[in-house]
């Protein structure tokens, strides 16, 4: 049989399971990564399990979220981290060493294994051909210890990219169309694979920015193949040992196909306030540029940064613009230093930050009252930038360098003959700031600040579920409308009663309050709820505040996981139309449910209304004994 790359993959680790699209599997996992805005709860939860070392052939720990250094909490959660990857068997990326995607994809990644990262990004990886899945905390944890990871086997899309990029068009003007024609909801349940003659016209970057920005699709991962592009990067990393070609079967069958010409291609751009309003550069040149932010993990390499200051190169940026760049690993600013780009840059009056997320996360850089910034990051949800009224529109690096030069949104093809990067031969290597765990961690003792708290227990689920809708949200709701993200917020990531204090309070400020008062209750949402990035903290916050259920007409996948991790029941609605008949406020009661829950065969009385309404779920019979455990913490101590 003829196997595409993703189910080569599969194959070759799978554990439990069939490959039938839509059936629970379960794989090995080679490596995991973990950051320090999702990271602390994550080795919390591994000390939790009992597991002495990490099982994995690879894992590292990475500090790239929370630098912006304004009280006690980042520094100590830090010095806790670099504890845990000594005691454990994990390697300590530095602060300041890098953005996790970008240094892994230079420093670890390997084509042909498992990736699983707290952090949605993590398919960044996949522009090395690895297949790399973005999860909650809990389940990196769980893949830490040893045991694999559970995903419904991928429906497996194949991207075909047909002749080679028009003049000045980016990688980012290829997700970008990708996602104008899927929407945020298209990759949900599926792996964007990516082939044809187009692809060799891509640098193993330039395939990064794609596959991390499948995770705007709502995929499950976007994966390229290993080949001779492939076998150069590795070989420029000093890593050509790494290499294995990687290519799908001649005859390779796909769930779905997507045909572009990326001959056809424009510079395109991603609206306020999701990355699926994409349209033409040229459709809305003129409007006024307050602030661009070049960086963050989709665009922060070598050959990005290197275009960029070639079109700096000798000019000067608008007089009414900031211009804040960011490179993506230590690495990068070194090449640039050593080549005088980064002069260029400097010298043309952009502001270097340090190689870290930064203002992709609201951490720092945050743009004036209703001011337009561009950016070259991933995602521009409302209030995500850390200014509420502010748009964000997303970007390729040259559309970003013509805007800041001009003041004004610019079409890039207006700059001249396209500028044309190499990469280099090699790269200059240098990981002293990457720390390798000790032979043995046992002596080393766990150093915790004291805004490290215990996590909220998970109670077993009951056969009768009642409460009270404490809030109604409508389609999209993102982690960051959960949990928004910021520097004051991410700071208290391992204090999870300071956190909650914090959830859908830009949707409804009073929410945690609320819910406190009743004792919990029951949350309802539309369409692809969920969204956005795997932070945990988006269910770890809700299970705080004692919310038993949420009810939607459909989850995106970490965060359903994530739901299910913490004992958090996640049903949706089996006529849609039900969703408009319930309103916040009204008292819903499900009887019988644990016996229903086996059946999927669940009704949900709304008492205020005397209404009744089918609901089902998507659970696997593994999930829901994890729910009746009360969480996967408890299900896989159970196991130990």
């Amino acid at each position: 049989m003829d196997l595409n790359l993703t189910q080569k993959i599969i194959a070759a680790h799978l554990i439990e399971g069939e490959m039938v699209s839509g059936q629970e599997i379960a794989i090995k996992i080679d490596q995991t990564l973990t950051q320090d805005a999702t990271g602390t709860m994550a080795y919390l939860e591994f000390e939790a399990i009992g597991i002495d070392q990490v099982k994995t052939e690879l894992s590292v720990s990475y500090i790239d979220h929370n630098t912006l250094q304004v009280g006690y909490e980042n520094a100590d959660d830090h010095r806790f981290l670099q504890s845990a990857a000594a005691k454990y068997g994990v390697y300590f990326s530095r602060m300041g060493n890098g953005i996790c995607h970008q240094v892994h994809l230079e420093r670890f990644g390997r084509p042909g294994q498992t990736l699983l990262g707290s952090d949605s990004h993590t398919p960044t990886s996949g522009g090395l051909g690895m297949l790399a899945i973005g999860a909650g905390g809990l389940d990196v944890a769980t893949a830490m210890a040893g045991y694999p990871f559970y995903v419904k086997m991928p429906g497996v899309v194949n991207v075909r990219l047909h002749g080679r990029p028009a003049p000045w068009v980016a990688a980012k003007d290829i997700i970008l169309e990708v996602l104008r024609r899927l929407s945020v909801k298209g990759g949900v349940g599926k792996v964007m694979e990516y082939t044809g003659e187009g692809v060799a016209y891509l640098s193993v970057p330039e395939r990064a920015t794609i596959t991390n920005m499948g995770a705007e699709l709502g995929a499950t991962s976007s994966i390229f193949p290993s080949d001779a592009v492939t076998r150069e990067f590795l070989t420029a990393q000093n890593r050509p040992n790494h290499y294995l070609e990687l290519l799908p079967d001649a005859d390779a069958a796909y769930d779905e196909v997507v045909e572009i010409d990326l001959s056809l291609l424009e510079p395109l751009i991603a609206l306020p306030h999701m990355p699926d309003n994409v349209a033409g550069v040229s459709e809305v040149a003129g409007r006024k540029v307050n602030q661009v932010f070049i960086g963050s993990c989709t665009n922060s390499s070598y050959t990005d940064l290197m275009r960029v200051a070639a079109i700096l190169k000798g000019k000067t940026v608008h007089p009414e613009v900031s211009l804040v760049i960011a490179p993506g690993s230590r690495q990068v600013l070194r090449n640039l230093a050593a080549n005088g780009a980064l002069a260029d840059m400097v010298d043309a009056g952009a502001r270097i930050l340090e190689c870290a997320c930064g203002p992709c996360v609201g951490v720092g850089q945050s743009p004036p009252s209703a001011g337009i910034s561009l950016r070259t990051s991933n995602r521009n949800f409302e209030g995500r930038s850390g200014t509420a009224d502010a748009e964000i529109y997303l970007v390729s690096c040259e559309t970003a360098a013509a805007s800041a030069l001009a003041g004004e949104i610019t079409d890039p093809r207006g700059l001249g003959e396209p500028i044309l990067i190499n990469m280099p031969e090699k790269f200059a290597v240098d990981d002293r700031m990457v720390i390798p765990p000790p032979e043995s961690g046992r002596a080393v003792e766990l150093v915790r600040g004291p805004n490290i708290k215990p996590m909220p227990a998970a109670n077993r689920l009951q056969d009768k579920l009642a409460g009270e809708v404490l809030l109604k949200v409508g389609d999209n709701i993102t982690t960051d409308h959960i949990m928004p993200a910021g520097a004051k917020i991410l700071a208290l990531r391992s204090n999870i009663p300071a956190i909650s204090m914090h959830c859908f309070e830009r949707v409804d400020s009073t929410l945690a309050r609320r819910a406190l008062a009743a004792g919990g209750g029951i949350v309802v949402g539309g369409l692809n709820y969920g969204q956005g990035s795997s932070r945990e903290h988006a269910a770890l916050a809700p299970l705080y505040l004692g919310i038993k259920a949420v009810v939607t007409k459909s989850f995106a996948r970490i965060h359903m996981q994530n739901l299910v991790n913490f004992g958090l029941l996640p049903l949706v609605f089996e006529n849609e139309t039900d969703y408009d008949g319930i309103e916040a406020g009204d008292q819903l009661v499900i009887e019988n449910l644990l016996e229903n829950l086996a059946a999927n065969e669940i009704i949900i009385n709304n008492i205020t209304r005397q209404e009744s309404y089918p609901v089902k779920h998507s659970l696997s019979v593994r999930q829901m004994e994890i729910l009746k455990a009360g969480g996967l913490l408890n299900y896989v101590k159970s196991k130990v």
